[in-house]
Protein backbone atom coordinates (compact mmCIF):
# COMPACT_ATOMS: atom_id res chain seq x y z
CA UNK A 1 0.00 0.00 0.00
CA UNK A 2 1.48 3.41 -1.03
CA UNK A 3 1.59 6.30 1.32
CA UNK A 4 0.28 9.96 1.33
CA UNK A 5 3.56 11.65 0.39
CA UNK A 6 3.57 8.87 -2.75
CA UNK A 7 0.01 9.91 -3.43
CA UNK A 8 1.09 13.55 -2.82
CA UNK A 9 4.33 13.49 -5.56
CA UNK A 10 1.67 11.31 -7.90
CA UNK A 11 -0.57 14.02 -8.29
CA UNK A 12 2.55 16.52 -8.96
CA UNK A 13 3.67 14.47 -11.58
CA UNK A 14 0.44 13.79 -12.90
CA UNK A 15 -0.27 17.48 -13.88
CA UNK A 16 -0.46 18.40 -17.35
CA UNK A 17 -0.71 15.41 -18.00
CA UNK A 18 -3.70 13.52 -20.32
CA UNK A 19 -6.93 13.56 -18.20
CA UNK A 20 -6.67 9.50 -18.71
CA UNK A 21 -3.58 9.30 -16.71
CA UNK A 22 -5.69 9.68 -13.59
CA UNK A 23 -6.18 6.08 -14.14
CA UNK A 24 -2.60 5.98 -11.69
CA UNK A 25 -4.97 6.91 -8.87
CA UNK A 26 -6.80 3.74 -8.78
CA UNK A 27 -5.72 1.34 -5.67
CA UNK A 28 -5.01 1.67 -1.72
CA UNK A 29 -2.96 4.89 0.07
CA UNK A 30 -2.10 5.51 3.53
CA UNK A 31 -3.02 8.85 4.90
CA UNK A 32 -1.96 8.17 8.32
CA UNK A 33 -5.46 8.38 9.91
CA UNK A 34 -7.46 6.61 7.36
CA UNK A 35 -7.55 4.55 4.12
CA UNK A 36 -8.26 6.20 0.65
CA UNK A 37 -9.11 3.46 -2.10
CA UNK A 38 -10.14 3.76 -5.56
CA UNK A 39 -11.40 0.70 -7.51
CA UNK A 40 -11.73 2.12 -11.04
CA UNK A 41 -12.06 5.31 -12.89
CA UNK A 42 -14.50 5.38 -16.15
CA UNK A 43 -13.68 7.67 -18.53
CA UNK A 44 -15.89 6.26 -21.44
CA UNK A 45 -18.78 8.35 -20.31
CA UNK A 46 -19.35 11.70 -22.22
CA UNK A 47 -18.88 13.46 -18.99
CA UNK A 48 -15.72 13.60 -16.82
CA UNK A 49 -15.13 11.45 -14.24
CA UNK A 50 -16.52 11.43 -10.76
CA UNK A 51 -15.12 7.93 -9.26
CA UNK A 52 -16.18 6.38 -5.90
CA UNK A 53 -13.38 6.83 -3.40
CA UNK A 54 -13.54 4.88 -0.32
CA UNK A 55 -12.79 6.58 3.40
CA UNK A 56 -11.97 4.07 5.79
CA UNK A 57 -11.17 5.42 9.42
CA UNK A 58 -9.85 3.00 11.95
CA UNK A 59 -11.81 3.17 15.46
CA UNK A 60 -8.64 3.93 16.99
CA UNK A 61 -8.50 7.15 15.39
CA UNK A 62 -12.77 7.88 15.16
CA UNK A 63 -13.24 6.45 18.66
CA UNK A 64 -16.91 6.19 18.12
CA UNK A 65 -18.40 4.81 21.14
CA UNK A 66 -19.86 1.41 20.91
CA UNK A 67 -23.03 2.22 22.84
CA UNK A 68 -24.47 4.79 20.39
CA UNK A 69 -24.54 1.50 17.47
CA UNK A 70 -24.71 -1.61 19.64
CA UNK A 71 -28.35 -2.31 18.04
CA UNK A 72 -29.49 -2.15 14.36
CA UNK A 73 -31.59 0.69 15.01
CA UNK A 74 -28.63 2.50 16.98
CA UNK A 75 -26.80 1.88 14.88
CA UNK A 76 -28.50 3.07 11.16
CA UNK A 77 -28.95 6.60 13.64
CA UNK A 78 -25.24 7.43 13.97
CA UNK A 79 -24.39 6.14 10.54
CA UNK A 80 -27.78 8.93 9.67
CA UNK A 81 -25.85 11.19 11.99
CA UNK A 82 -22.37 10.91 10.48
CA UNK A 83 -23.43 10.78 7.21
CA UNK A 84 -25.38 14.21 7.94
CA UNK A 85 -22.26 15.92 9.20
CA UNK A 86 -20.58 14.97 6.23
CA UNK A 87 -22.77 16.31 3.78
CA UNK A 88 -23.05 19.49 5.44
CA UNK A 89 -19.00 19.97 5.83
CA UNK A 90 -19.13 19.41 2.58
CA UNK A 91 -20.99 21.95 1.62
CA UNK A 92 -19.21 24.39 4.06
CA UNK A 93 -16.09 23.95 1.43
CA UNK A 94 -18.22 24.22 -1.81
CA UNK A 95 -17.54 28.54 -1.96
CA UNK A 96 -16.42 30.93 -3.90
CA UNK A 97 -12.47 30.95 -3.53
CA UNK A 98 -10.76 34.51 -3.62
CA UNK A 99 -10.23 33.96 -7.39
CA UNK A 100 -14.43 33.03 -8.05
CA UNK A 101 -13.90 29.66 -8.76
CA UNK A 102 -16.26 27.46 -6.82
CA UNK A 103 -15.03 24.51 -4.99
CA UNK A 104 -17.99 21.52 -5.59
CA UNK A 105 -15.05 18.60 -6.12
CA UNK A 106 -16.79 16.06 -3.46
CA UNK A 107 -20.15 14.85 -3.09
CA UNK A 108 -21.57 12.44 -0.78
CA UNK A 109 -25.16 11.29 -0.71
CA UNK A 110 -27.28 13.76 1.86
CA UNK A 111 -30.16 12.97 3.54
CA UNK A 112 -33.03 14.49 4.41
CA UNK A 113 -35.74 14.41 7.25
CA UNK A 114 -36.72 10.48 6.91
CA UNK A 115 -33.78 8.17 8.45
CA UNK A 116 -32.90 4.73 6.73
CA UNK A 117 -30.56 2.46 5.93
CA UNK A 118 -28.00 3.88 3.10
CA UNK A 119 -25.23 2.41 2.02
CA UNK A 120 -22.55 5.76 1.75
CA UNK A 121 -21.88 5.10 5.36
CA UNK A 122 -20.70 1.63 7.54
CA UNK A 123 -19.96 1.73 10.92
CA UNK A 124 -19.02 -0.98 12.99
CA UNK A 125 -16.65 -1.39 15.62
CA UNK A 126 -13.60 -1.50 13.79
CA UNK A 127 -13.60 1.18 11.58
CA UNK A 128 -16.01 3.72 9.96
CA UNK A 129 -16.15 3.04 6.01
CA UNK A 130 -17.23 6.41 3.88
CA UNK A 131 -17.75 6.16 -0.14
CA UNK A 132 -17.72 9.75 -1.89
CA UNK A 133 -17.54 11.09 -5.44
CA UNK A 134 -14.85 12.88 -6.25
CA UNK A 135 -14.85 15.17 -9.72
CA UNK A 136 -11.31 14.81 -10.57
CA UNK A 137 -10.11 18.76 -11.41
CA UNK A 138 -9.26 19.57 -15.25
CA UNK A 139 -7.13 22.77 -17.02
CA UNK A 140 -7.68 23.08 -20.59
CA UNK A 141 -4.65 23.48 -22.46
CA UNK A 142 -4.01 24.14 -26.02
CA UNK A 143 -2.16 21.97 -27.98
CA UNK A 144 -1.79 22.75 -32.38
CA UNK A 145 -4.68 24.94 -31.34
CA UNK A 146 -6.87 22.53 -30.13
CA UNK A 147 -8.15 22.86 -26.46
CA UNK A 148 -7.31 19.38 -24.89
CA UNK A 149 -8.50 18.51 -21.16
CA UNK A 150 -5.55 17.53 -18.82
CA UNK A 151 -5.22 16.94 -14.94
CA UNK A 152 -4.99 19.95 -12.92
CA UNK A 153 -3.17 18.17 -10.24
CA UNK A 154 -2.10 21.56 -8.25
CA UNK A 155 -6.29 21.22 -7.77
CA UNK A 156 -6.47 17.92 -7.18
CA UNK A 157 -3.92 17.99 -3.91
CA UNK A 158 -5.81 20.59 -2.76
CA UNK A 159 -9.16 18.40 -2.56
CA UNK A 160 -6.69 15.13 -1.43
CA UNK A 161 -4.77 17.24 1.12
CA UNK A 162 -6.50 20.21 2.02
CA UNK A 163 -10.25 19.50 1.77
CA UNK A 164 -10.64 15.89 2.63
CA UNK A 165 -8.56 16.01 5.53
CA UNK A 166 -11.49 19.00 6.83
CA UNK A 167 -14.56 16.92 6.49
CA UNK A 168 -13.47 13.87 7.83
CA UNK A 169 -11.47 15.57 10.95
CA UNK A 170 -14.63 17.61 11.27
CA UNK A 171 -17.19 15.20 10.41
CA UNK A 172 -16.39 11.38 11.61
CA UNK A 173 -14.36 12.22 14.61
CA UNK A 174 -16.21 11.41 18.14
CA UNK A 175 -14.05 14.33 19.47
CA UNK A 176 -15.26 16.95 17.24
CA UNK A 177 -19.09 15.85 17.85
CA UNK A 178 -20.96 17.36 20.37
CA UNK A 179 -22.10 14.29 22.59
CA UNK A 180 -25.22 15.49 23.31
CA UNK A 181 -25.77 16.20 19.49
CA UNK A 182 -25.37 12.02 18.80
CA UNK A 183 -27.29 11.23 22.08
CA UNK A 184 -30.47 12.92 20.96
CA UNK A 185 -30.05 11.38 17.33
CA UNK A 186 -29.63 7.55 18.50
CA UNK A 187 -32.38 7.95 21.22
CA UNK A 188 -34.93 9.59 19.73
CA UNK A 189 -34.67 7.09 16.97
CA UNK A 190 -34.66 4.39 19.46
CA UNK A 191 -37.92 5.84 21.32
CA UNK A 192 -39.68 5.82 17.67
CA UNK A 193 -38.81 2.60 17.39
CA UNK A 194 -40.24 1.28 20.50
CA UNK A 195 -43.55 3.49 20.10
CA UNK A 196 -43.68 1.72 16.95
CA UNK A 197 -42.85 -1.60 18.63
CA UNK A 198 -46.18 -0.44 21.18
CA UNK A 199 -48.72 -0.43 17.90
CA UNK A 200 -47.97 -4.03 17.17
CA UNK A 201 -48.32 -4.85 20.94
CA UNK A 202 -51.46 -2.31 21.85
CA UNK A 203 -53.16 -3.71 18.40
CA UNK A 204 -52.55 -0.18 16.60
CA UNK A 205 -51.60 1.24 13.00
CA UNK A 206 -50.59 4.24 14.25
CA UNK A 207 -49.53 6.90 16.59
CA UNK A 208 -49.58 10.31 16.85
CA UNK A 209 -48.16 12.02 19.46
CA UNK A 210 -49.37 15.50 21.21
CA UNK A 211 -47.58 18.62 19.98
CA UNK A 212 -46.70 17.07 16.36
CA UNK A 213 -45.78 19.37 13.49
CA UNK A 214 -47.53 17.57 10.65
CA UNK A 215 -48.03 20.14 8.20
CA UNK A 216 -44.68 20.19 4.91
CA UNK A 217 -44.05 22.75 2.98
CA UNK A 218 -45.45 21.58 -0.97
CA UNK A 219 -43.54 19.55 -2.41
CA UNK A 220 -40.73 19.64 0.79
CA UNK A 221 -40.15 17.32 3.55
CA UNK A 222 -39.32 20.37 6.03
CA UNK A 223 -41.71 21.96 8.74
CA UNK A 224 -44.21 24.49 7.22
CA UNK A 225 -42.82 26.98 9.73
CA UNK A 226 -45.24 29.93 8.72
CA UNK A 227 -48.29 27.27 9.78
CA UNK A 228 -46.80 25.83 13.03
CA UNK A 229 -50.61 24.12 14.31
CA UNK A 230 -49.74 21.04 16.98
CA UNK A 231 -51.69 18.42 16.88
CA UNK A 232 -54.31 18.70 19.61
CA UNK A 233 -55.90 15.28 20.72
CA UNK A 234 -59.12 15.24 22.94
CA UNK A 235 -58.27 14.11 26.57
CA UNK A 236 -60.81 11.00 25.81
CA UNK A 237 -58.09 9.93 22.92
CA UNK A 238 -54.88 10.50 24.89
CA UNK A 239 -53.19 7.58 25.48
CA UNK A 240 -49.52 7.55 27.43
CA UNK A 241 -46.35 5.26 26.23
CA UNK A 242 -43.52 4.82 28.19
CA UNK A 243 -40.08 5.42 26.01
CA UNK A 244 -36.82 4.73 26.88
CA UNK A 245 -34.93 8.09 26.70
CA UNK A 246 -38.11 10.61 26.62
CA UNK A 247 -40.10 9.10 29.14
CA UNK A 248 -43.89 9.63 28.51
CA UNK A 249 -44.90 10.43 25.04
CA UNK A 250 -48.71 11.27 24.82
CA UNK A 251 -50.95 10.93 22.02
CA UNK A 252 -53.36 9.56 19.41
CA UNK A 253 -53.19 5.94 18.86
CA UNK A 254 -54.93 4.62 15.66
CA UNK A 255 -56.63 1.42 16.20
CA UNK A 256 -56.13 -1.93 14.05
CA UNK A 257 -59.83 -2.62 11.77
CA UNK A 258 -61.66 0.24 9.95
CA UNK A 259 -60.79 3.60 11.23
CA UNK A 260 -62.71 7.02 9.36
CA UNK A 261 -60.81 10.33 9.86
CA UNK A 262 -63.24 13.13 8.99
CA UNK A 263 -62.29 16.71 8.61
CA UNK A 264 -62.30 19.38 6.02
CA UNK A 265 -59.10 19.87 3.72
CA UNK A 266 -57.63 22.40 5.17
CA UNK A 267 -58.60 21.47 9.08
CA UNK A 268 -55.46 19.58 9.29
CA UNK A 269 -56.74 16.29 8.01
CA UNK A 270 -54.87 16.09 4.97
CA UNK A 271 -51.82 16.84 6.66
CA UNK A 272 -52.56 14.36 9.44
CA UNK A 273 -53.17 11.69 6.99
CA UNK A 274 -49.49 12.23 5.02
CA UNK A 275 -47.68 12.43 8.39
CA UNK A 276 -49.51 9.39 8.81
CA UNK A 277 -48.03 7.80 5.85
CA UNK A 278 -44.58 9.07 6.02
CA UNK A 279 -44.37 7.27 9.95
CA UNK A 280 -43.29 4.26 8.57
CA UNK A 281 -39.94 5.98 8.45
CA UNK A 282 -38.79 7.46 11.61
CA UNK A 283 -37.27 11.44 11.46
CA UNK A 284 -34.67 13.96 12.63
CA UNK A 285 -34.91 15.53 15.90
CA UNK A 286 -36.33 19.16 15.43
CA UNK A 287 -38.53 17.21 12.43
CA UNK A 288 -41.99 17.66 14.18
CA UNK A 289 -43.27 14.26 13.36
CA UNK A 290 -40.51 12.45 15.67
CA UNK A 291 -43.18 11.30 17.55
CA UNK A 292 -45.33 10.05 14.42
CA UNK A 293 -44.88 6.55 13.91
CA UNK A 294 -46.78 4.19 11.57
CA UNK A 295 -46.54 -0.29 11.22
CA UNK A 296 -44.03 -0.76 8.77
CA UNK A 297 -46.29 -2.25 6.29
CA UNK A 298 -48.59 0.56 5.85
CA UNK A 299 -49.47 1.47 1.96
CA UNK A 300 -50.89 4.52 0.82
CA UNK A 301 -53.28 4.16 -1.97
CA UNK A 302 -53.58 7.14 -4.44
CA UNK A 303 -55.59 7.63 -7.60
CA UNK A 304 -53.42 7.07 -10.86
CA UNK A 305 -54.76 8.65 -13.97
CA UNK A 306 -52.43 7.13 -16.93
CA UNK A 307 -50.54 4.31 -14.87
CA UNK A 308 -50.22 0.76 -16.94
CA UNK A 309 -51.59 -2.40 -15.53
CA UNK A 310 -50.09 -5.76 -15.82
CA UNK A 311 -53.08 -8.35 -15.06
CA UNK A 312 -54.62 -7.67 -11.87
CA UNK A 313 -57.58 -9.20 -11.04
CA UNK A 314 -59.81 -5.77 -9.78
CA UNK A 315 -63.32 -7.94 -9.94
CA UNK A 316 -63.49 -7.55 -6.29
CA UNK A 317 -64.36 -4.07 -7.38
CA UNK A 318 -65.88 -4.70 -10.87
CA UNK A 319 -68.04 -6.91 -12.77
CA UNK A 320 -67.56 -5.26 -16.04
CA UNK A 321 -65.29 -2.23 -17.36
CA UNK A 322 -66.32 0.45 -19.43
CA UNK A 323 -63.28 -0.15 -21.46
CA UNK A 324 -64.51 -3.83 -21.76
CA UNK A 325 -60.94 -5.13 -20.25
CA UNK A 326 -61.63 -8.34 -18.19
CA UNK A 327 -61.63 -7.47 -13.79
CA UNK A 328 -60.44 -10.59 -13.24
CA UNK A 329 -57.05 -10.08 -14.95
CA UNK A 330 -57.04 -6.52 -16.08
CA UNK A 331 -54.38 -4.71 -18.22
CA UNK A 332 -54.21 -1.26 -19.61
CA UNK A 333 -51.45 1.06 -20.91
CA UNK A 334 -53.30 4.12 -19.64
CA UNK A 335 -55.73 3.17 -16.84
CA UNK A 336 -58.67 5.77 -15.55
CA UNK A 337 -59.16 6.95 -11.99
CA UNK A 338 -61.65 4.26 -10.85
CA UNK A 339 -58.78 0.92 -12.34
CA UNK A 340 -55.40 2.59 -11.35
CA UNK A 341 -56.96 3.21 -7.40
CA UNK A 342 -58.49 -0.36 -7.53
CA UNK A 343 -55.24 -2.12 -9.33
CA UNK A 344 -52.98 0.05 -6.65
CA UNK A 345 -54.92 -1.48 -4.15
CA UNK A 346 -55.03 -5.28 -5.36
CA UNK A 347 -50.98 -5.20 -6.02
CA UNK A 348 -50.80 -3.61 -2.32
CA UNK A 349 -52.23 -6.35 -0.62
CA UNK A 350 -50.01 -8.86 -3.07
CA UNK A 351 -46.98 -7.16 -1.94
CA UNK A 352 -47.44 -8.10 1.79
CA UNK A 353 -49.69 -4.95 2.71
CA UNK A 354 -51.27 -5.11 6.38
CA UNK A 355 -52.83 -1.46 6.31
CA UNK A 356 -54.38 0.85 3.52
CA UNK A 357 -54.39 4.62 3.56
CA UNK A 358 -56.98 6.40 1.44
CA UNK A 359 -57.66 10.06 1.51
CA UNK A 360 -60.12 11.69 -0.40
CA UNK A 361 -57.94 14.21 -1.52
CA UNK A 362 -55.85 11.73 -3.96
CA UNK A 363 -58.51 9.51 -4.33
CA UNK A 364 -61.12 8.07 -7.43
CA UNK A 365 -64.88 9.66 -5.90
CA UNK A 366 -65.73 6.54 -7.76
CA UNK A 367 -63.88 4.28 -6.02
CA UNK A 368 -64.37 5.52 -2.67
CA UNK A 369 -67.76 5.32 -2.69
CA UNK A 370 -71.21 6.20 -4.36
CA UNK A 371 -74.12 7.53 -3.32
CA UNK A 372 -76.84 5.10 -1.61
CA UNK A 373 -79.78 7.72 -1.60
CA UNK A 374 -79.32 7.24 -5.92
CA UNK A 375 -78.53 4.05 -6.02
CA UNK A 376 -82.07 2.82 -6.59
CA UNK A 377 -82.74 5.71 -8.94
CA UNK A 378 -80.29 5.22 -11.67
CA UNK A 379 -80.15 0.91 -11.29
CA UNK A 380 -77.51 -1.63 -10.39
CA UNK A 381 -73.83 -0.47 -10.63
CA UNK A 382 -71.17 -2.87 -12.63
CA UNK A 383 -68.78 -1.48 -9.55
CA UNK A 384 -68.20 -2.16 -6.08
CA UNK A 385 -66.79 1.40 -4.32
CA UNK A 386 -64.22 0.79 -1.48
CA UNK A 387 -67.12 2.00 0.82
CA UNK A 388 -68.88 -1.64 -0.15
CA UNK A 389 -65.84 -3.53 0.05
CA UNK A 390 -63.95 -2.59 2.79
CA UNK A 391 -65.57 -4.20 5.75
CA UNK A 392 -65.40 -7.14 4.19
CA UNK A 393 -61.92 -6.41 2.94
CA UNK A 394 -60.94 -6.13 6.90
CA UNK A 395 -63.53 -8.98 8.46
CA UNK A 396 -61.76 -11.58 6.12
CA UNK A 397 -58.03 -10.46 5.13
CA UNK A 398 -57.29 -9.65 8.39
CA UNK A 399 -56.14 -6.04 7.06
CA UNK A 400 -56.65 -2.41 8.24
CA UNK A 401 -57.61 0.38 6.46
CA UNK A 402 -57.96 4.14 7.72
CA UNK A 403 -60.08 6.60 4.98
CA UNK A 404 -59.86 10.39 5.78
CA UNK A 405 -62.41 13.11 4.40
CA UNK A 406 -65.48 15.22 4.21
CA UNK A 407 -67.50 15.17 1.90
CA UNK A 408 -67.29 11.22 0.26
CA UNK A 409 -67.15 9.15 2.86
CA UNK A 410 -70.64 8.87 4.59
CA UNK A 411 -70.98 5.34 3.61
CA UNK A 412 -67.99 4.55 6.04
CA UNK A 413 -69.81 5.64 8.96
CA UNK A 414 -71.94 2.85 9.29
CA UNK A 415 -69.24 0.53 8.77
CA UNK A 416 -66.33 2.01 10.74
CA UNK A 417 -64.80 0.88 13.92
CA UNK A 418 -64.20 4.23 14.79
CA UNK A 419 -65.25 7.60 13.59
CA UNK A 420 -62.09 10.54 14.32
CA UNK A 421 -63.18 14.16 13.77
CA UNK A 422 -60.24 16.54 13.08
CA UNK A 423 -60.75 20.53 13.08
CA UNK A 424 -57.90 23.11 13.32
CA UNK A 425 -55.17 20.22 14.00
CA UNK A 426 -57.34 18.87 16.79
CA UNK A 427 -58.54 15.52 16.55
CA UNK A 428 -61.51 13.95 18.86
CA UNK A 429 -63.51 10.79 19.14
CA UNK A 430 -67.21 11.41 17.34
CA UNK A 431 -67.76 7.85 16.73
CA UNK A 432 -71.09 7.29 18.96
CA UNK A 433 -72.48 10.85 17.36
CA UNK A 434 -71.71 9.86 13.99
CA UNK A 435 -73.21 6.18 14.40
CA UNK A 436 -76.68 7.89 15.27
CA UNK A 437 -76.92 9.42 11.89
CA UNK A 438 -79.33 7.72 9.30
CA UNK A 439 -76.71 6.34 7.04
CA UNK A 440 -77.48 3.38 4.42
CA UNK A 441 -74.21 1.74 3.87
CA UNK A 442 -73.12 0.57 0.57
CA UNK A 443 -73.79 -3.20 -0.65
CA UNK A 444 -71.80 -5.04 -3.05
CA UNK A 445 -72.98 -5.44 -6.79
CA UNK A 446 -71.23 -9.14 -6.78
CA UNK A 447 -71.49 -10.83 -3.38
CA UNK A 448 -69.72 -14.11 -4.53
CA UNK A 449 -66.60 -12.80 -4.66
CA UNK A 450 -64.16 -14.71 -2.44
CA UNK A 451 -61.69 -12.02 -1.06
CA UNK A 452 -58.87 -14.41 -0.10
CA UNK A 453 -59.11 -16.67 -3.41
CA UNK A 454 -58.63 -13.69 -5.15
CA UNK A 455 -55.01 -12.88 -3.72
CA UNK A 456 -53.63 -16.00 -3.50
CA UNK A 457 -53.91 -15.70 -7.21
CA UNK A 458 -49.82 -15.31 -7.94
CA UNK A 459 -48.36 -13.35 -10.84
CA UNK A 460 -45.13 -14.48 -12.81
CA UNK A 461 -43.15 -11.95 -14.65
CA UNK A 462 -41.77 -12.08 -18.05
CA UNK A 463 -37.40 -11.56 -17.13
CA UNK A 464 -37.01 -9.97 -20.58
CA UNK A 465 -39.93 -7.71 -19.96
CA UNK A 466 -36.78 -6.45 -17.17
CA UNK A 467 -34.02 -4.76 -18.86
CA UNK A 468 -32.30 -2.06 -17.17
CA UNK A 469 -29.78 -1.96 -20.76
CA UNK A 470 -29.78 1.35 -23.17
CA UNK A 471 -27.38 0.48 -26.13
CA UNK A 472 -23.94 -0.54 -25.47
CA UNK A 473 -24.84 0.06 -21.57
CA UNK A 474 -25.87 -3.12 -19.87
CA UNK A 475 -27.43 -1.40 -17.09
CA UNK A 476 -28.55 2.47 -16.98
CA UNK A 477 -30.84 3.09 -13.96
CA UNK A 478 -30.90 6.65 -12.43
CA UNK A 479 -33.54 8.99 -10.48
CA UNK A 480 -32.36 12.23 -9.71
CA UNK A 481 -35.73 13.18 -7.58
CA UNK A 482 -37.39 10.70 -5.85
CA UNK A 483 -40.58 11.23 -8.67
CA UNK A 484 -39.33 9.13 -11.18
CA UNK A 485 -36.83 6.45 -12.13
CA UNK A 486 -34.52 5.66 -14.85
CA UNK A 487 -34.50 1.95 -15.77
CA UNK A 488 -33.35 1.23 -19.35
CA UNK A 489 -34.91 3.10 -22.00
CA UNK A 490 -38.06 3.31 -19.54
CA UNK A 491 -39.18 6.10 -17.55
CA UNK A 492 -40.90 4.87 -14.39
CA UNK A 493 -43.48 7.85 -13.14
CA UNK A 494 -43.29 7.55 -9.34
CA UNK A 495 -45.28 10.67 -8.61
CA UNK A 496 -48.43 8.76 -6.71
CA UNK A 497 -45.89 6.82 -4.82
CA UNK A 498 -45.39 9.11 -2.34
CA UNK A 499 -43.81 7.03 0.69
CA UNK A 500 -40.72 6.46 -1.19
CA UNK A 501 -38.34 8.65 0.98
CA UNK A 502 -35.66 9.94 -1.52
CA UNK A 503 -33.86 10.09 -4.91
CA UNK A 504 -31.52 7.51 -3.34
CA UNK A 505 -34.38 4.85 -2.36
CA UNK A 506 -35.95 5.33 -6.13
CA UNK A 507 -32.25 4.76 -7.39
CA UNK A 508 -31.97 1.55 -5.09
CA UNK A 509 -35.61 0.48 -6.38
CA UNK A 510 -34.07 0.42 -9.64
CA UNK A 511 -31.36 -1.97 -8.50
CA UNK A 512 -33.68 -4.06 -6.88
CA UNK A 513 -35.08 -4.71 -10.05
CA UNK A 514 -32.01 -5.51 -11.81
CA UNK A 515 -31.19 -8.07 -8.85
CA UNK A 516 -34.29 -9.91 -8.75
CA UNK A 517 -34.60 -10.54 -12.28
CA UNK A 518 -30.40 -11.92 -12.51
CA UNK A 519 -31.06 -13.62 -9.02
CA UNK A 520 -34.91 -15.21 -9.40
CA UNK A 521 -36.70 -14.28 -11.98
CA UNK A 522 -35.72 -16.45 -14.01
CA UNK A 523 -35.67 -18.85 -11.35
CA UNK A 524 -39.45 -19.00 -12.22
CA UNK A 525 -40.58 -17.11 -8.95
CA UNK A 526 -43.88 -15.35 -8.48
CA UNK A 527 -43.80 -11.90 -7.52
CA UNK A 528 -44.90 -12.56 -3.98
CA UNK A 529 -41.92 -14.95 -3.18
CA UNK A 530 -39.41 -12.42 -5.19
CA UNK A 531 -40.14 -9.90 -2.55
CA UNK A 532 -39.70 -11.78 0.54
CA UNK A 533 -36.25 -13.38 -0.84
CA UNK A 534 -34.95 -9.66 -2.00
CA UNK A 535 -36.11 -8.71 1.59
CA UNK A 536 -34.30 -11.60 2.60
CA UNK A 537 -30.88 -10.55 1.24
CA UNK A 538 -31.26 -6.93 1.68
CA UNK A 539 -31.30 -8.17 5.70
CA UNK A 540 -28.77 -10.45 5.40
CA UNK A 541 -25.88 -8.85 3.31
CA UNK A 542 -26.84 -5.42 3.22
CA UNK A 543 -27.84 -2.83 -0.06
CA UNK A 544 -23.94 -3.55 -1.40
CA UNK A 545 -25.44 -6.79 -2.72
CA UNK A 546 -27.21 -4.89 -5.29
CA UNK A 547 -23.88 -3.35 -7.09
CA UNK A 548 -21.61 -4.93 -8.70
CA UNK A 549 -19.05 -1.39 -8.54
CA UNK A 550 -18.90 0.70 -5.68
CA UNK A 551 -21.18 3.25 -5.20
CA UNK A 552 -22.55 5.15 -2.38
CA UNK A 553 -26.12 6.78 -3.46
CA UNK A 554 -28.26 3.67 -2.30
CA UNK A 555 -31.22 3.81 0.45
CA UNK A 556 -32.99 0.63 1.84
CA UNK A 557 -36.58 0.57 0.01
CA UNK A 558 -39.71 -1.37 1.18
CA UNK A 559 -41.08 -4.43 -0.86
CA UNK A 560 -44.31 -2.31 -1.25
CA UNK A 561 -42.18 0.90 -3.34
CA UNK A 562 -40.23 -1.94 -4.89
CA UNK A 563 -43.44 -3.57 -6.44
CA UNK A 564 -45.36 -0.16 -7.16
CA UNK A 565 -42.20 0.86 -8.81
CA UNK A 566 -42.55 -2.86 -10.62
CA UNK A 567 -46.50 -2.82 -11.85
CA UNK A 568 -45.56 1.03 -13.17
CA UNK A 569 -42.80 -0.20 -15.19
CA UNK A 570 -44.06 0.28 -19.13
CA UNK A 571 -42.23 -2.90 -20.10
CA UNK A 572 -43.22 -4.63 -17.47
CA UNK A 573 -45.41 -7.91 -18.56
CA UNK A 574 -46.59 -10.71 -16.69
CA UNK A 575 -46.11 -14.02 -18.58
CA UNK A 576 -48.96 -15.85 -16.39
CA UNK A 577 -51.31 -15.88 -13.39
CA UNK A 578 -51.85 -19.36 -11.46
CA UNK A 579 -54.61 -19.46 -8.93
Amino acid sequence: MKDKKEFYNLLSGLDGQPYSEYQQLVGDFDFSRYVIKCTGIDFESEELASPVFSIRIPQTIAEIPEYLFDSPVRRTAMEDLLLRRLASNINKIANYDHNGVARRHVGVSAPNQKILPRNALLLTKEYIEVRLEVSLPVQSVVVDGEHILSIDGEMAQQIFFEDLPEVVSNSLLYCNIEAADADEHVNNMEDADRLRQYLGASGQVAFVAEGALVTRLPGQDIPDYERLSPVEVDASLVEEVEVPHAGTVSGLGIPNGLTLILGESNSGRVDLMDAIAQGIYNHVPGDGREHVVTVADAVNIRSEVGRSIQQVDISAFAKALPDGGNPASYSSKSSGSFSSQAASTVEALEAGARVLLFDEHSSSSTFLSSDTRVSSLIGESSRNTLAARARQMVDELGISIVVAGSSLVAEFIPIADKVLKVENFCVSDITEVAKALDIVPSTVADSTVNLGTMLSRSRWIMPSSIDPSVGRDDLVIESDEGDYLQFGRSIVDLDAVRQIADADQARAIGFVLYYAKLRYMDEGYPLREILDLVDRDLSNEGLNALIRDPRGDLARPRRYEVAAALNRLPAFRVSHVTE
